[in-house]
């Protein structure tokens, strides 16, 4: 399998006051240290701190496209995986290419590359990306006062963080791989602050068959999440549906699906493919673009959290059934009555069930409280996700429940009338107006592999 997947590469090269002040925010950045804070690292945080604190260091000047530094970072990644078990399929230096400039130069950038096999037959021959830029914008040198001056821009949460996050994951994932049924490839993008153009050469020239990726995961600035932390899926209702599925177990932290793109990153490339792709990100932060972007602005404790739940979220999307949709059907067109129907992505105030906007509480305070798993599903062994999508009114009932993507007509109509029944809920509001707003939301129905029996809180009656 691993011969098979490697064959769909390809290796090898293609073809005086004010300066001080300058200089200050140069030294502490690559000077950095946070030794007091690094004595209460878990063993996770002290992994983050290490690949963040090296990969924004002043030795890598920035990682610009094409540089010594990029190529300094892409050997770091690739030691980094190569050590935690993933089977890599560029050579150390990474999986090159070249990109032509306007002068007729050309730039070389990489992109490395590793993979965990999938434990299914079937679908480990299909696969999820997880991917995470690799550059950052390099070295700004200027003269003040007839001096030399260079300014670092060294990338701690742009995008040294994502990197740091995509290697601690694939080490979870290599070390857990018997759980995961699709393959997971991994992928450090080269060249992403050009046009984004490791993640477009990975599509269009490394990977031979495109269609074979079901997700991408996108890990891009991570490290400052203590001001939040966000999913962007185009409001993709599929890929939204399994985001608020992993939303519903036991997560330290979970984030909030947002509507509008944070900043343009490499799950553009995957869109232009028709790839269904979730941008996880901290967001916005003043310190991108800057020298100020270093170690000491990165919340190592947080990544933490974040990482939990983004190997959550993978494992998920290795292991559905139905893979996600780029253009799903889950968000019904509606028109006449239902015409003014918003999304619930679009809420400045999001619709609550009993006080609580998180939807897993609706799913385990009522759902799965008065679900009824059918005895034709039970003798027949027939279980799967069935997705609704639903309108919440502006009185807070609830109207138009439909099967977006159904396993079985006993389970759909079983779905349909436990979510139909809900006592009301606080409904959605936009600049203060209470406003109709449409929810897609799975339902669960699982059976214990011994005797066939519900799980899962759903009862049998």
């Amino acid at each position: 399998m691993f011969s098979d997947i490697k064959n769909r590469f390809c290796a090898g090269f293609r073809p005086a006051f004010s300066m001080m002040l300058l200089l200050l925010p140069i030294l502490a950045g690559a000077q950095y240290r946070d030794d007091y804070k690094s004595l209460y690292d878990s063993e996770t945080a002290a992994a983050f701190r290490e690949s963040v604190s090296y990969l924004s260091s002043s030795g890598l000047k920035g990682r610009a496209p094409g540089s010594e530094g990029e190529k300094s970072a892409a050997q770091y990644v690739y030691d980094r995986l190569e050590s935690c078990g993933v089977e890599m399929l560029c050579p150390r230096d990474g999986d090159t290419f070249g990109i032509a400039s306007r002068t007729g130069d050309t730039l070389v950038s990489r992109n490395v590359i590793g993979f965990v096999q999938g434990y299914d037959k079937e679908l480990n021959k299909r696969f999820i990306v997880v991917g995470a830029r690799l550059d950052n914008l390099g070295v700004n040198r200027m003269t003040i006062d007839g001096e030399n001056v260079e300014q670092i821009y060294y990338g701690a949460n742009g995008n040294a963080s994502g990197l740091a996050m995509l290697t601690e994951l694939a080490r979870l994932v290599a070390t857990n791989s018997i759980m995961f049924r699709r393959s997971v490839i991994f992928v450090a993008f080269g060249s992403s602050t050009n046009a984004y153009s490791g993640s477009w050469y990975f599509l269009n020239r490394s990977f031979s068959d495109a269609s074979l990726i079901d997700a991408m995961v996108n890990l891009d600035m991570l490290g400052t999440g203590d001001t939040g932390f966000y999913a962007y899926t185009a409001s993709n209702a599929d890929l939204n549906a399994i985001l608020r599925t992993v939303g519903t177990s036991l997560q330290p932290i979970v984030p909030e699906i947002v509507a509008a793109e944070p900043y343009p990153s490499d799950h553009r490339s995957f869109y232009a493919k028709e790839i269904p792709s979730v941008y996880l990100t901290t967001g916005r932060y003043p310190e991108k673009g800057t020298y100020r972007d270093v170690p000491s602005i990165v919340n190592y404790d947080y990544m933490e959290r974040e990482l939990e739940y983004i190997y959550n979220l993978t494992l998920e999307m290795a292991n559905v059934k139905s893979a996600p949709l780029f253009k799903p059907s889950s968000v019904p067109v509606r028109d006449g009555e239902y015409a003014d129907v918003v999304s619930i992505n679009d809420c400045d105030v999001l619709p609550s069930f009993y006080n609580s906007t998180d939807l897993g509480q609706f799913l385990s305070k009522w759902v799965y409280q008065y679900l009824r798993y059918p005895q034709y599903a039970m003798d027949n062994g027939i279980q799967g996700r069935v997705i609704l999508n639903f309108v919440i009114e502006k009185d807070g009932s609830i109207s138009d429940v439909r099967v977006v993507r159904g396993v079985d007509a006993s389970l759909d109509e079983e779905a349909v009338r436990v979510v139909s029944a809900s006592p009301k809920w606080k409904p959605g509001k936009i600049k203060g107006s209470k406003v109709r707003t449409s929810i897609t939301l799975p339902v669960e129905f699982r059976l214990e592999k011994k005797g066939g029996k519900p799980s899962f809180g759903i009862k049998k009656y």
